[in-house]
């Protein structure tokens, strides 16, 4: 994309200078797709400065950054009050046009010292008014995405079977300067080497393209319905057969998207050759995101699973019957990334375009030849929304019924989204590393799964909740202690007959507790023996507590208030915390004689806590 500003043809040629000069060269540095907002808006600036400036008794020939003499602030805002004027309360258009003039204020005034500190501040600031706020886009369904990925697979076979019987012209053909013209094989050899022209085809083949050989014209019908008749028509249907075109690299984009949830539309776009290392496991994808300043460098292996693509086989020269057609390849992203480079390879070859990736074969300017370029897809008969629309059925109806908008950017929702949930995630997950709070908050939140997730979230959370309040310590009170000899009374205790006598009989005493099942405990792999006994016994949903043993649990409440005063409130939290709780929970169902009783204990019997020595220094320090 060209574009240009003449400050020359502005009275305050000097500030349209300055901010033309801020947007070419913020356009290089950041690769913008579509610059021409920037260039719009210093245009439109330049325009009312023109007719606002005298006015108020200014000259705008004295417009400029670093200038004292105009009051470019008051300037600004009166400039936007006239594009809200203008373009109405509900347009996004005042707002896009304000911010892009004050990012290049701002870029200008870190290059210049003589920018005035008030008008720093008023470019480091937002626009006056706020934008309208745009709907939200939310993800495709599975049911889309899965429509999308079968649409986009069909048309990389039907690409890579038509590009194979261009390979097999090519090597038929020869130079038509010498051979002829009328020869199908003969013109695509023509058009690989760049001398295929309407110019050559005007003058060498028949007026009336009724007249042309037939094999010509079974190819410009196989051609998708256009507006182009004759030559051109021609030319673009015999370089379709050898390079592919924007329309035709889509479906590559899409099922990329839809492969690489941490890859943006952008950085896939702006992927050249020396961004790929290919390797027996898979692909490293070194993907640049210039806005962002950010390079990031992403492993994808190569999936077992990934099964190869085997086409029909193809008769494509009808007179030998040779089969020249075998489209193999992996849906994985390493092979979907082989796959592209192999179908244009041609066209890199051809037009001297080694390093890009994602190479495009158009109709040039003036229309007599064709040119490569960088695919965008920025164009309303290639973009996204065309390639799903070419998309119909037998009867003319659509085979794809795709939600609106048709966005790329909705293709990386769907696929990060997707995946999360089917792996039971977070809405950080959904947000992953790649995203910052405020972009998450306006672009993810508000989503379709990310509405899922928090219910589930909140499902998770009162579960916690009830799995804390049903794991605490069970305890027993002298007359129920006496009944665990009895079946029912044992069962509700979550205990054998027999396994309640054995605690009674002191086998499964912990030191603090006792414990229904020493091998089965929270924080120790199945089948081994508790190793964290009596530290974590208190938050452990295995213990149990005698009324006798009220004694030794006070004892830890004293202990673990004195720590308070050792260590410091977070530390003493993290460590005792839920234990003060979980001991408070115990004797609040305590009777107060019970209490009473058991401190009676600790001085007639002058008892005293007995902890392991790895639990004083681990805790105690």
């Amino acid at each position: 994309m060209r574009l240009s500003i003449a400050p020359s043809l502005f009275r305050c040629s000097v500030l349209v200078a300055e901010l033309a000069d801020e947007a070419v060269a913020y356009a290089h540095r950041v690769s913008l797709r579509k610059p021409d907002c920037y260039f719009t808006a210093v245009r439109e600036l330049g325009t009312f400065l023109d007719e606002h400036l005298p006015t108020v008794g200014c000259e705008p020939a004295e417009a400029r950054l670093a200038g004292m003499k105009i009051d470019l602030i008051e300037a600004l805002f009166c400039w936007e009050a006239d594009l809200r004027r203008r373009h109405g309360l509900r347009s996004a258009e005042p707002y896009r046009k304000a911010a892009a003039v004050l990012a290049l204020i701002d870029m200008g005034a870190e290059r210049d010292p003589n920018v005035p500190e008030t008008l720093r501040r008023r470019a480091a600031g937002p626009p006056t008014y706020k934008r309208h706020p745009n709907a939200v886009l939310d993800e495709y369904s599975n049911g889309e995405r899965l429509a999308l990925q079968e649409a986009a697979r069909a048309d990389v076979r039907a690409l890579e079977k038509r590009l194979t019987r261009g390979q097999h012209l090519l090597r038929s053909g020869a130079d038509p300067r010498r051979e002829g013209w009328h020869d199908l094989a003969n013109l695509v050899w023509a058009a690989k080497h760049r001398l295929l022209t309407t110019t050559d085809l005007l003058e060498h083949l028949p007026m009336n393209s009724s007249s042309w050989s037939q094999p010509i014209k079974d190819v410009i019908e196989a051609n998708p319905p256009g507006r182009e008749r004759g030559v051109y028509a021609c030319l673009k249907a015999i370089n379709r057969l050898l390079f592919p075109s924007e329309q035709d690299l889509q479906p590559f984009r899409v099922l990329l998207l839809l492969g690489m949830a941490d890859c943006t539309p952008e950085e896939l776009l702006d992927l050249r050759m020396a961004n790929l290392e290919f390797s027996d496991a898979g692909v490293r994808v070194r993907q640049t995101k210039l806005r962002a300043n950010r390079i990031r460098a992403d492993f994808h292996p190569d999936l077992p699973g990934s099964k190869a693509s085997t086409g029909d086989v193809a008769d494509l020269d009808g007179d030998t019957g040779s089969e020249v057609y075998l489209a193999v390849g992996r849906w994985d992203v390493g092979g979907l990334l082989r796959r592209l480079m192999e179908v244009t390879w041609q066209a890199r070859e051809s037009f001297d375009s080694e390093d890009v990736l994602f190479l495009a074969v158009e109709a040039g300017r003036p229309r007599t030849t064709m040119r490569a370029r960088v695919a965008t897809w920025t164009e309303d008969h290639n973009g996204f929304s065309a390639w799903i629309s070419s998309h119909r059925n037998d009867d003319g109806t659509p085979a794809m019924a795709i939600s609106q908008p048709h966005y790329a950017r909705r293709l990386r929702k769907t696929v990060k989204t997707a995946r999360v949930a089917a792996l039971g995630g977070t809405l950080t997950d959904v947000a992953a590393d790649d995203h910052h709070i405020e972009v998450f908050r306006h672009h993810y939140a508000h989503g379709t799964t990310a509405l899922t997730l928090a219910g589930r979230s909140i499902n998770r959370a009162q579960e916690r909740v009830f799995h804390t309040i049903t794991t605490k310590p069970m305890l027993l009170d002298t007359q129920a202690e006496h009944r665990l000899a009895e079946p029912e009374v044992a069962e509700a205790a979550g205990m054998t007959v027999e396994h309640a006598a054995a605690m009674r009989a002191g086998e499964y005493d912990m030191g603090l507790t006792h414990c229904r099942d020493p091998y089965d405990s929270p924080f120790t792999p199945g089948g081994k023996p508790c190793h964290v006994a009596p530290a974590m016994c208190m938050i452990c949903r295995n213990a149990v507590v005698f009324i006798s043993q009220l004694p030794r649990l006070l004892l830890l409440a004293a202990h673990i208030e004195r720590m308070r005063d050792a260590l410091d409130p977070i530390r003493w939290t993290a460590i005792w915390g839920t234990q003060a709780t979980a001991l408070a929970e115990v004797f609040a169902e305590c009777s107060a004689q019970q209490l009473h009783d058991a401190h009676e204990a600790i001085g007639d019997q002058g008892l005293r806590l007995d902890l392991p020595l790895g639990m004083r220094t681990e805790y105690d320090r």
